[in-house]
C-alpha cells in the first residue's frame, strides 16, 4: 500500500469541510478529504436551503454575524447563479406577537447591515389588497416584503467538492479515518472505504476536523487530541407539501414561541416548511422527525392560512443536526450560530472547526486558512472570493441570460427539462448532454427529469454511487417520480452497478 504525501487532511464531506478543501487546494496546496457517507449526507443536505443573513438573529444581538452573512450572500450569488437565487418572503404581521414597528426596524438593519446590492428591498403590504396576501387568513391585514436568498444545499458542496478535485484533491467518499496519530511531527491517517473494504495511507503536514455533528467524536478517535469546547447538537426538521399558493414568493410566520417558520416555494409544485429547533441527545445518524414536532409546524402553518394542512398533506419529512458552538445558552433557539476555530499545535497541528452555517461556509474556509498560514508560508493568497463554483460561470452572474442561450444549445429539450438542468448544472450542462442532438441521445429516461446521461455523469463525476445519492442529494427526482418508477430506476441502478463492478 503505498502512502501519499500531503499538506493538508480533511475528515468531513459536508459544506465546511468541501469549502476547506477547494480553498486549499486553490492556494496550490495538496489535499485530500476524506466523508464516512456520502456528500452531504449529515446536516449539509437537512437544512432549510438559504442563503441568508439570519433576520431572527438580531434580536439577540449578533449584529456582526448577520453583517457578514448578508455580505456573503452576494459574494455566493455571484459565485453559482445556477443553484442560488433571489427569493422574496413574505411576513405577515401578527399584533399578538412582535409588536409591528420592532419588526420594520428588524428588516430596515436587515437590508442596510450588509451593503445590498443585487436585492431589492423590504416593502409594505396591505394583504387585503396586495396578491400576496390572498391565501392568508382574513385576520392579518399588514405584512412585509424582503430578500433572501434560495440555496441547493447538497449541490453546494458536491460543487465544492468537484471544484477541489479539479484543482487536485483526492476526495474520498464513504471512506472513514479510521485512524488518525502523530508521528514526526506529522499525521499518520488512514481511510477505509465502507464499500470496497480498501484501505489507504496519508501523511499530512496539518489535520483539519471539519467533521460536523462529530467533531467531537473525531476528537476522542484521534490519538492526542484534545479541545476545551465542544457543540451542541440541536435538531432541525421539516415537512414537505404540495404548494398550497400562486406565485413565486415564500413566506415567513411568527409561531407564539416567539420561533420563525419558513414555508418556501419548492421544487416548483411542493413547499418546504421548517424548522424546528430542539435539543437532541442521542447519535446524529439517528435523528427523525417526530410526532410533536409535526403537529407544531402544521400548527404554525394553519394559523395563517386559510388552508389547513393536515398530515396527510405531508409527501416528504427530513431531520438534520445542527452542530452549533456551545456558548452556554439554555434555549436552543437562542445558541449562537457562528463558528469558533481550535488550533491544537502540540505536535502536528489539528484544527478543529465547531459550528457554522451554509451562508458563511466560504468565509470560513478562508479564515481557517489564515489560522494556518504560518504552516504553509508559501501557499497562494485568498481567491474564492471572486471565484465561481463549477457550472457558474456565466456572464455578469446572470442566469435569466444563461437561460435563454439554453434554449439555442439544446432546442431539443422541452422548456422544463431546461431549467431542470440550468437550474442545477448550469453552464456543465454542456458536458452532461455533450453530442446529444434529441432526447433519445441523453440515454434511457427512469421518470420526470431523469435520464441515463444525468446518472452517469453524477457517478463519473460527483461521487454517486447508490441510487439514493441520485434521487435525494444530488438531486430531488424522489419527489417527481411515481413509487413504481422510483424503484425500477433503483433495481436497474444496482444491477448496472454490479455488471460495471
Amino acid at each position: 500500500m503505498t502512502t501519499q504525501e500531503l499538506d493538508l487532511f480533511v475528515i468531513g464531506g459536508g459544506i465546511n469541510g468541501a469549502g476547506f478543501a477547494r480553498d486549499a487546494a486553490g492556494r496550490g496546496l495538496k489535499v485530500a478529504l476524506c466523508e464516512k457517507d456520502d456528500l452531504a449526507q449529515g446536516t449539509s443536505s437537512r437544512s432549510g436551503k438559504l442563503v441568508h443573513g439570519g433576520l431572527r438573529y438580531l434580536e439577540y444581538y449578533e449584529f456582526r454575524l448577520v453583517r457578514e452573512a448578508l455580505i456573503e450572500r452576494e459574494v455566493l450569488m455571484n459565485a453559482a447563479p445556477h443553484i442560488i437565487w433571489p427569493l422574496r418572503f413574505v411576513l405577515p404581521h401578527s399584533p399578538q406577537d412582535r409588536p409591528a414597528w420592532l419588526v420594520r426596524l428588524g428588516l430596515f438593519l436587515y437590508d442596510h447591515l450588509g451593503g445590498r446590492r443585487k436585492l431589492p428591498g423590504t416593502r409594505t403590504l396591505n394583504l387585503h389588497r396586495d396578491p400576496e396576501g390572498a391565501p392568508l387568513l382574513d385576520q392579518y391585514k399588514r405584512g412585509f416584503e424582503y430578500s433572501d436568498c434560495w440555496v441547493d444545499d447538497a449541490r453546494l458542496v458536491t460543487l465544492n467538492a468537484l471544484d477541489a478535485a479539479r484543482k487536485g484533491a483526492t476526495v474520498l467518499t464513504r471512506s472513514p479515518a479510521i485512524t488518525a496519530r502523530r508521528e514526526d511531527g506529522k499525521w499518520h491517517v488512514t481511510t477505509q472505504n465502507t464499500l470496497t473494504g480498501e484501505k489507504r495511507e496519508f501523511v499530512a503536514k496539518c489535520l483539519v476536523n471539519a467533521a460536523g455533528p462529530w467533531v467531537t467524536d473525531v476528537l476522542t478517535r484521534v490519538a492526542g487530541a484534545n479541545s476545551t469546547r465542544n457543540v451542541r447538537l440541536v435538531k432541525g426538521s421539516h415537512i414537505i407539501v404540495p404548494k398550497f399558493w400562486e406565485g413565486p414568493h415564500s413566506y415567513l410566520v411568527q409561531n407564539k414561541d416567539k420561533r420563525v417558520i419558513f414555508i418556501n416555494a419548492y421544487e416548483g409544485d411542493k413547499a418546504l416548511i421548517g424548522t424546528t429547533d430542539i435539543a437532541h441527545d442521542g447519535r446524529a445518524e439517528d435523528v427523525k422527525i417526530d410526532d410533536t414536532e409535526i403537529q407544531y409546524l402544521l400548527d404554525c402553518v394553519n394559523r395563517y392560512f386559510k388552508e389547513q394542512l393536515t398530515r396527510d398533506d405531508i409527501v416528504e419529512t427530513f431531520s438534520g443536526v445542527r452542530p452549533l458552538f456551545d456558548d452556554g445558552q439554555g434555549n436552543p433557539s437562542a445558541v449562537t450560530r457562528d463558528y469558533v476555530f481550535d488550533l491544537d499545535e502540540t505536535g502536528a497541528p489539528l484544527l478543529n472547526i465547531f459550528g457554522g452555517k451554509i451562508t458563511t461556509f466560504r468565509e470560513l474556509a478562508e479564515r481557517g486558512m489564515h489560522k494556518i498560514q504560518h504552516l504553509f508560508p508559501k501557499m497562494g493568497p485568498d481567491w474564492t472570493e471572486t471565484a465561481t463554483l463549477p457550472g457558474g460561470d456565466m456572464e455578469n452572474a446572470d442566469y435569466d441570460l444563461f437561460r435563454n442561450t439554453m434554449k439555442t444549445e439544446f432546442p431539443f429539450m422541452n422548456r422544463g427539462l431546461r431549467e431542470y438542468y440550468g437550474r442545477r448544472y448550469g453552464t456543465l450542462t454542456r458536458d452532461l448532454a455533450a453530442g446529444a442532438t434529441s432526447l433519445e441521445g441523453l440515454g434511457r429516461h427512469f421518470g420526470g427529469n431523469l435520464y441515463e446521461a444525468e446518472v452517469n455523469w453524477l457517478v463519473t463525476h460527483e461521487w454517486a454511487q447508490t441510487a439514493e445519492d441520485i434521487l435525494w442529494r444530488r438531486t430531488k427526482h424522489r419527489l417527481h417520480m411515481t413509487e413504481a418508477q422510483t424503484a425500477a430506476f433503483t433495481d436497474w441502478f444496482n444491477t448496472h452497478k454490479a455488471e460495471a463492478a
